[in-house]
């Protein structure tokens, strides 16, 4: 009984639960709670960086609605060069190591030089899902779009 009355509800132990159960969570298993339209390629890209399923509906506006991205102070002209060396659809799987390499060269960017001001660009979040994974369910005019409006 003791043991009772001292435990406490951890909300950060439950959402880290929480995205565990998630990112093992077959797309049948939540098909009928994601936005509609929302695809099991989106749900593999988005589900492991849930920590409640209402999130689902952010990223599922990242990349298939109208979203504003912040301008990103001093990385103009990377974002300008990314929009401009971004591959022709249709794309595949490797379209973002494609496009990563080309503006690592072009700009003698990496790391988080070059992952950051794209991830703010791209999703108008600091973090998320992985990129690799958002770029070809976003697409490309949006990233064009998205990228432009960034580097104002």
């Amino acid at each position: 009984l003791t043991d009772l009355a001292t435990s406490r509800f951890d909300v950060p132990q439950m959402l880290a639960i929480n995205r565990r159960v998630f990112g093992a969570m077959d797309f049948a298993a939540v098909a009928d709670r994601l936005p509609g339209g929302a695809t099991e390629t989106f749900w593999l890209a988005v589900r492991g960086s849930l920590d409640l399923l209402k999130e689902a509906r952010g990223w599922w506006d990242v990349v298939a609605g109208t979203i504003i991205p912040p301008v990103v102070e001093g990385a103009r002209d990377l974002l300008l060069t990314a929009g401009s060396l971004l591959p022709p659809e249709p794309w595949d799987n490797a379209v973002w190591t494609r496009w990563i390499t080309a503006l690592e060269h072009a700009t003698h960017r990496t790391g988080e030089a070059l992952l950051v001001p794209l991830r703010l660009a791209l999703t108008g979040e600091d973090n998320g899902p992985d990129l690799a994974h958002l770029l070809p369910l976003i697409g490309r005019p949006r990233a064009v779009s998205r990228l432009a409006i960034a580097a104002t």
